[in-house]
């Protein structure tokens, strides 16, 4: 099960520090991916991490502005948002994939995460 948590209305410029706690996986298996929404587009991926190794990957235009980051001790996912623009306005889901040789490869794909989260709306304004 997945929770996320942290999203709010925030100005231009501004940083939210959005949470992804999870309960009951095994999570030395996995990876957590975060993805967002905006009404009328499709799931977009954002940056992801592996539990075991702590390994990162980031979708085009995230990387320098956000940070995806763990807490083992949590079993918590962080996404660190900085320098937030009014295109970021969304709502940000993470979920959960298991970490095969495909995962690399296919990380940036909603399909090979199985298990999602509810969301937290993000909010962007002047």
């Amino acid at each position: 099960q997945l929770q996320a948590s942290g999203g709010g209305l925030v100005q231009v410029g501004g940083s939210l520090r959005l949470s992804c706690a999870a309960s009951g996986l095994d999570s030395s298996k996995y990876a957590v991916g975060w993805f967002r929404q905006a009404p009328g587009t499709e799931r977009v991926f954002v940056a992801a991490i592996t539990w075991n190794s702590g390994r990162t990957y980031y979708g085009r235009s995230m990387k320098g502005r956000f940070t995806v980051s763990k807490d083992n001790a949590e079993s918590t996912v962080y996404l660190q948002t900085d320098s937030l623009r009014y295109e970021d306005t969304a709502i940000y889901y993470c979920a959960a994939g298991l970490f095969t040789i495909d995962y690399t490869s296919n990380h940036y794909s909603p399909a090979v995460y199985e298990y999602w989260g509810q969301g937290t709306l993000v909010t962007v304004s002047s």
